[in-house]
């Protein structure tokens, strides 16, 4: 009992944190909700073992949620053919940020570099918080925050350049 207890006072105090992490990694509030619901579930049937092991569980779910986030996104990237096309077309909640610019150029980089920009400048870790969140090396960290910063720069130049925001 008091495992699940510890558990949901994890929740209650961290939940805050990783739905925005979430929607930061996805690029909608409804996947983020989905991802960090599946990453907690999984989390919650080894939440004494995860206790044990790991001195910052919120690292843990942050990476888990960032490895979740890819895989889904490969599984994703499969095309779906359809034999023929809806009737009527489908509406999705406006998202208040679907047409800010940085978020469609975040939104447009890959998962990885996604995740090192997210960590970086939205959850402030340091390069070696975000290769211990990540399980990659600070170099890969380095090296993907470059790539993500100059890809960045080159969407969003022409928009800052021009006094469009």
């Amino acid at each position: 009992m008091a495992t699940e207890d510890d558990f949901a006072e994890f929740v209650r105090v961290a939940l805050p944190g990783l739905m925005r992490y979430g929607h930061a990694l996805t690029g909608n509030p409804h996947d983020a909700a989905d991802l960090v619901q599946t990453v907690l579930e999984k989390v919650g049937a080894r939440w004494a073992r995860i206790r044990q092991q790991c001195e910052e569980p919120r690292a843990y779910v942050r990476k888990a949620m960032a490895n979740a986030h890819v895989s889904r996104w490969r599984r994703a990237r499969r095309e779906t053919l359809l034999a023929e096309f809806p009737d009527v077309p489908a509406v999705e909640s406006p998202d208040r940020l679907e047409n800010e610019p940085l978020w469609q150029a975040l939104r447009g980089l890959p998962p990885r570099q996604r995740a090192v920009v997210v960590l970086r400048y939205y959850e402030g870790l340091s390069e070696a918080e975000i290769a211990d969140t990540l399980g990659v090396s600070a170099g890969t960290v380095k090296s993907q925050a470059s790539k993500a910063l100059a890809t960045l720069r080159r969407r969003l130049g022409p928009v800052f350049e021009g006094g469009g925001v």
